[in-house]
């Protein structure tokens, strides 16, 4: 037996055979009494192999789903579950501290509930309803969590060769999305609401805040600790730099957090290299010049000193420009008679009185729409000024649809 206990080949296959007996005819207790007769503890890693295996081996995705909730149930309670530990500012860091404010939440509805079904009509109906939907909401912040684990972990593990979690937890996401939203819209329904509405809506609400405690407990058991196991430490930044593109979920991550072997001496990411980091990604320098210009708009960058700094050298341009007005004031590039109004521009933007202002003229017969926006930082300071001109004379003339390919 001690022989067995050690050798996770032969525990993965008894667990595997255990999940296709659910699959015939087993019933939850006897599958319960034969892992800890067997098995005693399982050790994650083995949960993910067998469930890998069993997909790869021919059993449908629907299949494992259907399966997911009972052997789940069976296998509560006996999967080792592994300590996490994750710096903060790491993802899996993020998601742990959104399980804990998740977890708050679902407690606060679980009481709330409890309230319903123990009390008689000794409370307000209006103020127990006001506070379940309340919490209800917060909890549907929920989403955000499950689409950093679907569009950003669950990629990386994929070209790892994992695909078992997105198969699987994807569909339980949405199953868990579903429920909140059958029980938002129960609270929501338009109805004269009595206790005894309340205490039929109490199971409604409780399926919801079932399948994200259960999700809650898949990931902490099985998804966290295979993804830290799993992922390099450029995997986890690219994770990191992404998530706020999608949000948080009742948590403020707002940590720095860059991988300590990914540090060198100039601070920069190894990876990227040679390359201009943006937050959505980064391009080498002639990348960028290439995208910038192929644009089909003129754009024109002054600076905080109103010194212009940059402008785009596309294919047609509208206005001509030459190098050597980089480094130049912009009032000295502009004709004494409009310079009144770039002043205006420049001055409203930097109070903070305007963010943006447009013009269209008919030049050549042509139909010109310049637009000048202000650029500012992070705690809101001005950065510049950006100017676009676009030749729109073609584009007015569209109509109706072109929905087939067609080249010109």
């Amino acid at each position: 037996m001690s022989e067995l206990m050690m050798d996770s080949d032969k525990r993965k296959d008894i667990l595997k055979n255990l999940i296709r007996s659910l699959h015939v005819n087993g019933t939850q207790e006897k599958v319960r009494k034969e892992l800890e007769q067997l098995l005693g503890k399982v050790p994650y890693a083995d949960v993910v192999k067998a469930e890998q295996e069993l997909m790869n081996e021919g059993i449908s995705q629907d299949e494992i789903l259907k399966l997911c909730d009972i052997h789940s149930a069976v296998l509560k309670g006996n999967i080792e579950k592994p300590k996490i530990e994750a710096e903060p500012g790491h993802p899996v860091h993020t998601f742990l501290q959104e399980n804990i404010a998740v977890t708050w939440e679902a407690a606060s509805i679980q009481r709330i509930l409890s309230n319903i079904l123990e009390t008689g009509s000794d409370f307000i109906i209006n103020d127990i309803l006001n506070e379940l939907k309340l919490r209800l909401n917060s909890l549907s912040d929920i989403d955000k969590h499950y689409r950093r684990k679907e569009n950003l972990l669950f990629p990386y593990l994929e070209k790892k060769g994992i695909t078992g979690p997105s198969k699987v937890m994807w569909a339980k996401d949405d199953e868990a999305r579903k429920f909140l939203k059958e029980a938002r819209a129960e609270l929501a329904a338009d109805r004269k609401w009595g206790r005894d509405d309340l205490v039929t809506s109490v199971p409604i609400v409780q399926k919801a805040v079932d399948s994200v405690l259960e999700m809650i407990d898949k990931e902490e058991s099985v998804l966290l600790p295979m993804s830290l196991d799993t992922l390099d430490a450029a995997d986890w930044h690219e994770i990191y730099r992404q998530s706020s593109d999608i949000g948080f979920c009742l948590y403020d991550a707002r940590i720095e957090w860059i991988p300590a072997d990914m540090k060198h001496e100039d601070g920069a990411d190894k990876k990227d290299e040679g390359r201009i980091r943006l937050p959505s990604g980064s391009m080498s320098v002639d990348e960028l010049i290439k995208v910038l210009n192929i644009l089909p708009v003129d754009m024109t960058f002054v600076d905080s000193t109103d010194t212009v700094r940059y402008f785009s050298e596309s294919r047609d341009r509208i206005f001509d420009r030459s190098r050597a007005i980089v480094g130049r004031k912009i009032q000295l590039c502009h004709p004494p008679a409009s310079v009144h109004v770039v002043e205006k521009i420049l001055d409203d933007f930097k109070s903070g009185k305007q963010e943006s202002a447009a013009f269209w003229i008919n030049l050549g017969g042509r139909f010109i729409h310049i637009e000048y926006f202000a650029l500012r930082g992070v705690n809101n300071e001005y950065l510049g000024t950006l100017e676009v001109s676009q030749d729109l004379t073609a584009k007015r003339k569209l109509t109706g649809e072109q929905r087939l390919l067609s080249y010109k």
